[in-house]
């Protein structure tokens, strides 16, 4: 297997179809295969290596999910807390009775940011938590889903630093990372000495502006009283993926990872590697059940949701139940339930929407 996916990514960067690609493999919590190709900047020449971050857009969104699932496994919170428990200010608006569980299923009615915030605005917590705070929900907690884009980040990251007094990004590094050996690989908030090492995207498309017909049609950017779950200024892109203040700050919606380091995170919440077990195997069966399966408001069609992650893969699965999250630029981390393999994509080839390589890859494993 190993041979075969190196040959895919040496002639996908050949075909200049990708710059520098990764992809980590994991079974029953041993990995099989580390495969990289191209260049981690396609100006440098800088080559990818296994262990080069790439900001990976909302594939970050399962290490968001996976800090709450191992502190929840320790008893620092309980999905069904409401989360003013934790962030009483949260409640503005009648959101009182939210709970963590609605946020790790985008059921809280906050979906959006306000419509006019900008990559500056991310980078400040403190205004982005006072957002979330006044905002109004667009339905009743539990009633709806919708993709929250940017808002459950703020959201649960906001419940984590309430909960433990640290910083998403610290508790990421500290409880998930650090026993894992990938601390120098898996981030929210890329430190200053770190950058020089992250992948530097490219888009094929040239340029990062959508088409306002575009924009008029998609049900993600509508504005609710003032908020949106897609400011436009606020899109991730290669440009803003970047821009060294974005990887800097905590914005764990997103986050920069290794294919291998974020596959060996996925593979631990399923099963044991090396000797690490990040929760028990009864509340892994218990986040990765269904726990939603209905319309998004935000998407606007069906969305099968898990506890903090997508139900379903880029590829034709045959009914194999999968969980995961795919990023905006086509990387991606999806676990195979039945068979207990992890994929992870990671590439600098920023290709909106785009999951081509992440399907070849995932239809050439399972």
């Amino acid at each position: 297997m190993r041979d075969r996916i190196q040959d895919v990514l040496d002639r996908l960067v050949e075909s200049g179809a990708e710059t520098g690609v990764q992809v980590a493999v994991f079974r029953h919590g041993e990995q099989v295969v580390d495969a990289v190709a191209g260049a981690a900047d396609a100006e440098t020449r800088r080559p990818m290596l296994p262990d080069t971050p790439v900001y990976g857009s909302s594939a970050g969104k399962a290490m968001t999910a996976t800090v709450v699932h191992v502190l929840a496994e320790r008893g620092a919170l309980a999905y069904d807390d409401p989360i003013v428990k934790y962030w009483p200010e949260f409640g503005a608006h009648g959101k009182g009775k939210t709970t963590v569980r609605h946020a790790l299923t985008h059921s809280t009615g906050v979906p959006g940011l306000p419509e006019d915030t900008t990559p500056e605005d991310l980078c400040d917590w403190r205004k982005m938590c006072a957002a979330v705070e006044d905002a109004r929900p667009w339905w009743e907690a539990g009633e709806k889903a919708g993709y929250h884009s940017q808002s459950f980040g703020y959201i649960l990251g906001e419940v984590v630093r309430r909960a433990t007094g640290r910083r998403i990004s610290d508790v990421l590094r500290d409880e998930v990372a650090r026993p894992l050996g990938i601390e120098d690989e898996l981030f929210f908030g890329v430190p200053e000495e770190a950058l020089p090492r992250v992948a530097r995207l490219d888009d094929p498309s040239g340029t990062s502006d959508l088409p306002a017909e575009l924009v008029a049609s998609l049900p993600i950017f509508k504005v609710v009283n003032g908020y949106t779950a897609g400011p436009l200024k606020a899109m991730p892109n290669a440009e803003f993926g970047n821009r060294p203040d974005v990887l800097r700050a905590d914005i764990p919606a997103g986050g920069t990872m290794s294919a291998r380091a974020v596959a060996r995170m996925m593979a631990a919440l399923m099963d044991e590697v090396d000797g690490v077990r990040l929760v028990s195997p009864e509340r892994f069966r218990a986040l990765s059940a269904v726990a939603r399966d209905d319309h998004d408001e935000v998407f606007g069609g069906p969305a099968a949701r898990a506890l903090g992650f997508l139900i379903g893969a880029p590829w034709p699965a045959e009914g194999r139940p999968v969980i995961g999250w795919g990023g905006s630029g086509g990387n991606g981390i999806f676990t195979d339930l039945a068979s207990h393999t992890v994929i992870a994509v990671s590439k600098n080839r920023f290709t909106a929407g785009d999951f081509t390589t992440m399907k070849q890859i995932g239809t050439l494993i399972t």
